[in-house]
């Protein structure tokens, strides 16, 4: 099909029909006929048009322990979607098929939806939440607002999967409708940032402390690790800290396994004893909530109390099992569990 364009958002003029976008930490300076860093914003006659506003390539319904989000409506349906592009360029993205389709194929293509037509799927499908996910929503922020603005007033509430490069003019833009992130800290040095994603780890650090010190979004931090790259005892003890001394104890931390894809083949699948170091690390710098993801019988997706140890959510792979709460409190010692709205979880019909 033709993509249709739509005006962008956070934008400002510069010089010679210059134009600065102010979504993501890039900040890029684009000239007339030019596109961003993402490929799917470009500059016309000193205008910014977003070019995958009707460039949908996925629309899914997951559980919402799949993002993976253990604390925001557990066990619940979310209604997935997706439009092509990416302003990181990640040599192990494991979607990079649709991440990084118009950087590989200039051109951006995807199917035609209005934002009525995806709230009213959600509904349809019986979906408690919208997940802007799969590719990097920052890049199709103007789908996304849409959407979830007409979603609140249905009753649905909003979450991004994320990079965590959006700047702090993109998250308020985005805080009367957006609910809950979860953002990849995909590591702790800037040299990883430079050397896998072309971008920084400065930008991704302003930006989990502004969600989390500025605003009421619910927030978790994944990190993949990969053997060789990010998996050092200092710099897991390094992240792990950051996130409970600047982020909150509070904040869950999901670990997750790296298999090869995509340009990074080289590196083996990461071993379960580096995951279950990870953990420990993470418990040991006094997190109160830390995962370990695909890894199935791992034991290291429940939900334990962090004050007495007791099971208060079970999960077998995107599943729940066992559900011990009391109006979201531990049964035992009556301890408070981090999230939002905890009532309404319930066994996950995916």
């Amino acid at each position: 099909m033709t993509t249709q364009q739509r005006e962008a958002v956070l934008w400002s003029s510069a010089e010679d029909k210059t134009v600065r976008c102010g979504l993501c930490h890039f900040h890029c300076h684009i000239k007339d006929g030019d596109v961003g860093h993402c490929q799917v914003r470009r500059n016309e006659d000193g205008v910014l048009y977003s070019l995958n506003y009707h460039a949908i390539c996925a629309v899914h319904v997951d559980p919402i322990e799949k993002k993976p989000l253990y604390h925001f409506q557990p066990g619940s349906r979310c209604f997935s979607l997706a439009a092509v592009g990416c302003n990181f360029r990640c040599d192990f993205c494991q979607n990079w098929q649709i991440s990084q389709f118009p950087r590989l194929r200039q051109q951006v293509s995807g199917q035609s939806y209005r934002p009525e037509d995806l709230v009213n799927a959600a509904l349809e499908q019986r979906c408690t939440s919208i997940a802007y996910t799969y590719t990097e929503p920052t890049i199709f922020m103007e789908l996304a607002a849409d959407s979830g603005r007409l979603a609140k007033t249905k009753g649905l509430a909003n979450v991004f999967v994320s990079n965590g490069y959006m700047t702090p003019e993109a998250v308020d833009f985005a805080a009367d409708w957006l609910d809950a992130i979860n953002v990849d800290l995909k590591a702790f040095t800037e040299k990883f940032y430079h050397t896998y994603c072309k971008a920084t780890l400065k930008g991704v650090m302003e930006t989990l402390r502004y969600i989390a010190r500025q605003t009421d979004i619910w927030l978790e931090v994944t990190t993949l690790i990969i053997p060789g790259a990010n998996d050092g005892d200092d710099e897991l003890k390094q992240l792990a800290g950051f996130i409970a001394e600047e982020l909150g104890t509070h904040v869950p931390w999901h670990i997750s396994r790296f298999h090869p894809d995509y340009e990074h083949t080289t590196a083996i699948a990461t071993p379960p004893e580096t995951l279950e170091k990870a953990y420990q690390i993470g418990r040991a710098a006094g997190l109160h909530y830390v995962y370990v993801g695909n890894l199935a019988g791992s034991g290291r997706e429940n939900t334990i109390c962090h004050a007495c140890g007791q099971l208060l959510i079970e999960r077998l792979g995107y599943r729940l099992g066992q559900i011990n709460l009391q109006n979201g409190n531990c049964p035992n010692c009556g301890e408070s569990m981090a999230g939002r709205e905890a009532g309404k979880q319930g066994l996950s019909e995916i």
